[in-house]
């Protein structure tokens, strides 16, 4: 039975890659900063809370990655961990690069020192690209992080980039472009959205308040992103890929289709905040899949009209 340990098995890609990988029958161990006290609310929501074995880790620490890694004894690694908002990472820069890069070379740097013959997915980020200027971005494209989070994911890729080619480590990145679910955290836009539209169906008359209607993002699903991580690890020589729908879909359309979907106009109900507006915003993010395509035989399957719908409908029964 392959064995795989997940960094960050509490957030959205944590948990849906738990699940799949128990659904084609790995042992997986999920890590937590103190597994004793954490409520892995997502593995419960997903009702496989009884099957994965809870370890407390924290990446930021050398010591308790080389404990963790011993105690699983992982075939597999998925460094899904770290500080995941952009906009926080302008309020948190030091947390977002410590949690982040810091913790991608502990997890690096103990797979070399134990001389395991691990295989180690670490998760990126399409925001690492920038504004691409309507161009999709592909594994070619030059990075241009306007972010502390986008510079932490670079940094990370780029310790990946080179423990692979200076110590033949089985590693590779994803650079993930936004996927969505329902367990997304309420800070996320596209939480903030969908929820805002079912309150306001239900009477609430307070507007939702926005930033930048214009911006243009690649929306995915998680569950389809996090089956794209586990067929990169199954490659015997390891790539980095860029996993996206290849649809970059300005904001206005994901607020119209959810207000639309709850049977509003959303021009009656939304309004810009100034105070949301970034000037670092990027405008275009759009990736290109086409080796994933071709190496992978990987695809998005779900857009983003679908996204909405399969958002508001777990929303209406939580």
């Amino acid at each position: 039975m392959p064995t795989a340990l997940i960094c960050g098995v509490t957030g959205q890609d944590g948990a849906y890659l738990a699940r799949f990988l128990l659904s084609i029958g790995y042992e997986v161990w999920g890590t937590s900063r103190d597994a004793t006290s954490s409520e892995f609310a997502n593995l419960k929501r997903l009702g496989i809370f009884d099957q994965v074995k809870k370890i407390s880790m924290s990446t930021n620490d050398f010591r308790s990655v080389l404990n963790g890694i011993v105690s699983s004894a992982p075939s597999e690694i998925y460094n899904l961990s770290g500080q995941s908002s952009v906009g926080l990472s302008f309020e948190q820069p030091v947390e977002t690069l410590e949690s982040i890069a810091t913790g991608t070379l502990n997890l690096l740097e103990a797979i070399r020192f134990l001389q395991l013959p691990v295989r180690f997915y670490n998760a990126g980020s399409g925001e690492c690209f920038g504004d691409t200027g309507l161009v999709p971005a592909n594994e070619s494209t030059s990075f241009s992080p306007r972010s502390p989070y986008a510079v932490a994911k670079c940094t990370a890729h780029w310790l990946v980039s080179n423990y692979r080619q200076a110590y033949g480590l089985h590693a590779a990145t994803g650079i993930l472009f936004n996927h969505e679910s329902p367990l997304r955290p309420a800070r996320f836009v596209t939480r903030k959205i969908v929820q805002s539209a079912l309150r306001i169906s239900g009477g609430d008359t307070t507007p939702l308040a926005l930033g930048n209607l214009s911006i243009r993002r690649d929306w995915g699903w998680s569950e389809d992103y996090v089956e794209a991580m586990w067929k990169m690890l199954q490659l015997d020589n390891p790539r980095d890929f860029v996993i996206a729908t290849g649809v970059a879909t300005p904001l206005q359309e994901f607020v119209a289709e959810a207000f639309s979907q709850v049977g509003l106009n959303w021009r009656n109900h939304v309004v810009v905040d100034p105070s949301l507006l970034r000037g670092s915003d990027i405008e275009y993010s759009c990736g290109d899949s086409a080796a994933a395509l071709h190496a992978l035989n990987w695809r998005a399957n779900v857009r983003m009209p679908e996204i909405v719908g399969l958002m508001l409908q777990a929303l209406r029964t939580n």
